[in-house]
């Protein structure tokens, strides 16, 4: 089985503490208001969350990936949306320009993204281009020196908060000689005009996250906010989406860890024919399975964050990129449909109160779908996976 650092686990304590002092408190009031709480947020990058893997010249700590999955576990131990903010504001925010922007556009943006005090989104999903992401309908066209951006997205996290600096998104720019569509990354400043961030959604989970459709409506930028090469945008999305998956089974183990802790102290407290309800089999055999679907996934998903630490570190005998692919799919996929079983398990185990919104285990209820559909659905994963053994599969 694979184990952290003395390290990684002092880490984690430290992480444990704060999201135990600064969000347990006040998470079920934040939910049931849908609040999305810029302080806390702005904390964590306090904390040194948001450039766990940021370069110092940036602002960052230079520390390695699987950091960040142990701290959007313990974030995500305590609250799934809060979870999400973290992972999307440094995966899907911060990593982006990191990896792929010039200099000048690192300078620009980063400092204030690995600070925290400023958030980016990631637009790739739109109303019909969701697991098929190539089929993106958006739309730039250079004119002179500007990109002329049409089109609408959907589903994107962090992008419409009052800290929100930017949204970075793909589009068509063109046509490749064999026809098919050439797709862009282009950085869109937050408040320029045509781009408008429609209302938050009402959604069946995650109400602390902040998420959006977003609308172009010849919406210009310089085309110095070309993020990366040019049509190579698609790649550049997909090569982020591997890490992503990574931390959402990471967020997916805090809250597998969460359903196991609550079952226990519960099942140990609720007296029932004269004792506690732990004593019963049937109680005590389906607390057991959330343990093992939680050592499973948390040995899937550390084991897959290793593998891209020693992949950036260039260690020898490292990974491939279709190794680390392979095992990003199998740690998401697995701890995902964990997730989703052991927050199922958790109401079981709670009988009535389980369907109270008074007890955490209804929002671990809710929040555990997402997992499942969000960078990746199971369906595509499976697919990667069946790939990767070799299949022919469409």
């Amino acid at each position: 089985m694979f184990e952290l650092s003395r390290e990684h686990e002092a880490f984690r304590a430290s992480v444990r503490d704060f999201a135990e002092k600064e969000i347990r408190p006040h998470v079920a009031e934040w939910d049931k208001a849908h609040h999305f709480p810029v302080d806390v947020v702005q904390k964590l990058g306090h904390l040194g969350l948001m450039g766990l893997t940021a370069p110092e010249e940036y602002g960052g700590s230079g520390g390695d990936f699987t950091s960040l999955c142990v701290a959007i576990e313990e974030i995500g131990r305590i609250d799934q949306a809060l979870g999400i903010t973290l992972e999307a504001a440094v995966g899907l925010g911060i990593n982006p320009i990191l990896t792929f922007g010039s200099d000048e556009q690192k300078q620009q943006w980063l400092p204030d993204l690995v600070s925290g005090q400023r958030l980016a989104g990631f637009g790739l999903t739109e109303p019909g281009a969701g697991s098929d992401a190539g089929a993106t309908k958006t739309r730039a066209v250079l004119d002179n020196d500007e990109w002329v951006i049409n089109g609408a997205k959907q589903f994107i996290t962090n992008s419409g908060s009052e800290i929100t600096s930017l949204v970075t998104v793909t589009a068509r720019t063109g046509s490749r000689e064999d026809g098919t569509a050439e797709i862009s990354a282009i950085i869109v400043p937050s408040g320029t005009p045509g781009f408008l961030v429609e209302p938050v959604y009402d959604k069946l989970g995650w109400h602390i996250s902040d998420t959006h459709p977003l609308t172009f409506e010849d919406c210009r930028v310089p085309a110095a906010n070309l993020l990366g090469e040019r049509g190579r945008g698609f790649a550049q999305f997909l090569a982020i989406l591997d890490d992503g998956r990574v931390a959402i089974a990471a967020l997916a183990v805090g809250l597998i860890q969460a359903c196991l802790d609550e079952c226990v102290r519960y099942a140990n407290e609720r007296q029932t024919m004269g004792g506690p309800i732990g004593r019963k089999q049937g109680v005590a055999f389906q607390i057991a399975d959330i343990d093992v679907m939680l050592q499973a996934s948390r040995g899937l998903t550390y084991r897959a964050a290793a593998m891209r630490d020693a992949m950036e570190a260039g260690e020898s005998g490292a990974p491939s990129v279709k190794e680390f692919k392979h095992a990003a799919a199998v740690a998401k996929l697995y701890a995902t449909e964990s997730a989703v079983t052991a927050t199922r398990i958790a109401t079981q185990v709670f009988g009535g109160y389980g369907f109270m919104e008074e007890y955490p285990v209804t929002r671990f209820y809710r929040d555990a779908r997402i997992l499942t559909i969000g960078e990746g659905t199971s369906e595509v994963q499976r697919m990667l996976i069946a790939r990767g053994l070799g299949l022919p599969v469409e």
